[in-house]
């Protein structure tokens, strides 16, 4: 059996799954925004205590098959704007008028570009051109642009870009120093639709230089260490490949797409129709939907409100997770989006933080016990939980202690409620996959408020998008435009995909005659679009029309372990065994005892009514009255609500 290790860096936590011989443990670490190879290698000699019982890095690392990793660093510098100041070369100046179709889209490019941008003109010859791309290049590098997006547009946009690019290589070498990095549109992604490709080259321009240096750094650190394979990077297309063979753009967004590929697993594997993915993490709640065991995808997603080239599953994020800050406003109490994240972190952290989250609220009403909190390995501060929430909430409002807890708590699962509400039409055979590091902990008083009854709790969701990491396979995905419907035309632009293909998957050190091969047809007709997958390329024919704009699609995948959600089957009904009772504040001045039940001590069946305390690998959860638990035959968690609204 394989062994395989995969990673999900977050903002405040970086969470690692090691899959031995079909056995899963896991551990986290915090985030070191500063340096994101110091939280990659502390965690993995984390894992190498698992292992051995000591650290052994480098033992670990010569043992492991595969190692796959997901960021949200990307999306968190877009969200930031932290990356380089930008310049855009274009041939066509509508197109930067395009790219502000809406005022998001307007700030967006302000942020990332701003005045940064030139037209030039292509019909002249080369030494008139070079002479004007020397002009504009030397202008825009004045204005501060420390990269070049060269954007071309027109029916021959590939060909024009081509020309530039051997035209200004010829005046810029990259061998110089202070040469300025020049990024081309149309061999990012080959869409006709010049807005979507630029878009997405912006992005992938501003996102690159900060992913370059820690990724390329890493998967050196780690072949220095002598792994077996290169690092692989997780996309957000639901597929890995090598550092050197991945877009930065391509990481955007990627540590949900793991969360939603385990979601997947779980609706086939329990047999669910209609699966929700609420994942919750420090500093955001994404939510993704499962529908008939496929995944809810845009052909062609946006990116912080931009227009983009790429298929990208349908997740929204909300600003409102465990690490997110209370505050109160005109009188009223609101939550996130701002948030504390790994560093200072919650006020209960004692790293220096002083805003109040639903960490420090679940802390002092007795939910959280800093024992088993993160398996242990934090020190919690009740006392600073309770300094921060009565100066910064219960003395604005005016309420005590134990009313700030329990209108902090309805507040944090209404936020959630609503934007499960927002983003899917809640059915009634709709079922709530919750899990991140906070999924758990008020996901059942969410889930009723959005008229949701059943929820599904991973006996991974600690660290479950790590988990469905594991389900991803080596693959790349290749695309171009179709300027006819001729089979000769098809023909060649089948070819040059494949040809593509052979050149990167070498390169990954796989044989493509090894790979599964899966052609599709995009048509856009007016304002619709359809995808059309085909047995063979040369079947798209009898899709196109005349006016038609489409692109075939190739993807090549090579099959890598994956990881498995464990036994299913029958259960034979049995009572829960407690392990013990905790002492909850109900949030109106009274206290109860309630039973609290360790998930790994209970037998697949193990049944049991709310209030409860469920305490799981690196997760604890409220079980509210009127709902009942069962574990299942792989031991997670099935949770209905008998009690209404």
């Amino acid at each position: 059996m394989a062994r395989l290790i995969n990673i999900d860096n977050g903002g405040t936590l970086t969470d690692f799954c090691l899959v031995d011989d079909g056995e899963v443990r896991y551990t986290k670490t915090l985030t070191t925004p500063y340096d994101l190879s110091r939280c990659l290698f502390d965690g993995l000699t984390r894992v190498s205590e698992l292992v051995y019982g000591e650290p052994a890095l480098a033992a670990l690392l010569q043992s492991t098959d595969y190692i796959r990793y997901s960021t949200t660093q990307g999306t968190n510098a877009l969200v930031q704007r932290a990356g380089p100041r930008l310049g855009l070369l274009v041939a066509d100046p509508t197109v930067v008028e395009g790219l502000a179709a809406t005022q998001a889209q307007e700030d967006l490019l302000a942020a990332l570009v701003g005045d940064r941008w030139a037209a030039i003109s292509l019909d002249r010859d080369d030494e008139a051109v070079s002479a004007e791309l020397v002009a504009r290049v030397n202008d825009l590098s004045a204005r501060g642009a420390q990269r070049l997006v060269v954007a071309i547009s027109g029916a021959d946009g590939a060909g024009a870009e081509a020309r530039v690019k051997r035209l200004l290589l010829k005046l810029y070498p990259r061998h110089l120093l202070g040469a300025v990095p020049l990024l081309f549109s149309w061999e990012l992604v080959a869409d006709a639709d010049d807005i979507r490709r630029t878009w997405s080259s912006v992005l992938n321009a501003f996102l690159h230089p900060a992913m370059e240096l820690f990724l390329f750094n890493a998967d050196r650190r780690l072949r220095d260490a002598r792994t077996r394979q290169p690092l692989r990077i997780f996309r957000n297309d639901g597929g890995s490949s090598r550092v050197s063979k991945s877009a930065a753009v391509k990481t955007y967004s990627s540590g949900p797409r793991g969360g939603l590929e385990g979601t997947r697993a779980l609706a086939a594997h329990y047999g669910l129709r209609h699966l929700v993915m609420v994942d919750v993490g420090g500093t955001t709640t994404d939510i993704g939907v499962v529908s008939d065991e496929a995944i809810h995808v845009d052909r062609r997603g946006l990116i912080d409100h931009a227009p983009s080239s790429l298929e990208l599953a349908a997740i929204t994020s909300y600003g409102v997770g465990g690490s997110s800050i209370f505050r109160v406003e005109d009188g009223a109490l609101k939550v996130g989006p701002g948030s504390v994240g790994a560093a200072p972190g919650p006020a209960c952290f004692g790293l220096g933080g002083d805003e109040a989250t639903i960490t420090d609220v679940l802390l002092l009403r007795g939910l959280l016990d800093p024992a088993t909190y993160l398996g242990g390995t934090m020190d919690l501060h009740p006392d600073r939980s309770a300094t921060a929430i009565e100066s910064k909430i219960a003395g604005p409002l005016g309420i005590t202690l134990d009313e700030a807890l329990r209108r902090m708590e309805d507040a944090h699962t209404a936020e959630i409620a609503r934007a499960l509400l927002a983003s899917t039409a809640v059915r009634q055979d709709t079922v709530v996959a919750a899990f991140g590091g906070a999924g758990p902990m008020t996901v059942c008083g969410a889930a009723r408020k959005a008229g949701v009854r059943e929820v599904l709790i991973p006996r991974t969701a600690a660290v479950f998008s790590a988990f469905g990491i594991g389900f991803s396979d080596l693959s790349q995905v290749y695309e171009q435009p179709l300027p006819d419907a001729d089979p000769a035309t098809i023909s060649e632009v089948a070819g040059r995909l494949r040809q593509a293909g052979a050149r990167d998957l070498y390169a990954e050190g796989v044989d493509p005659d090894a790979c599964t091969e899966r052609f599709r047809l995009t048509v856009e007709r007016g304002d619709t679009e359809s995808v059309i997958d085909l047995d063979d390329p040369q079947d798209a024919a009898a899709h196109l029309r005349h006016s038609d704009r489409a692109s075939l699609e190739l993807a090549l995948v090579a099959p890598l372990p994956h990881v498995t959600l464990g036994q299913a089957g029958d259960i034979v009904a049995s009572a829960a065994g407690p392990d013990g009772k905790r002492l909850l504040r109900d949030g109106r001045g009274g206290q109860a005892k309630v039973p609290v039940y360790a998930l790994l001590n209970q037998q697949p069946g193990a049944q049991a009514p709310g209030p409860a305390v469920i305490e799981g690998p690196f997760f604890t959860m409220l079980v509210p009255e009127g709902w009942q638990f069962t574990t299942t035959a792989a031991g997670d968690l099935r949770l209905t609500d008998g009690g209404g609204l």
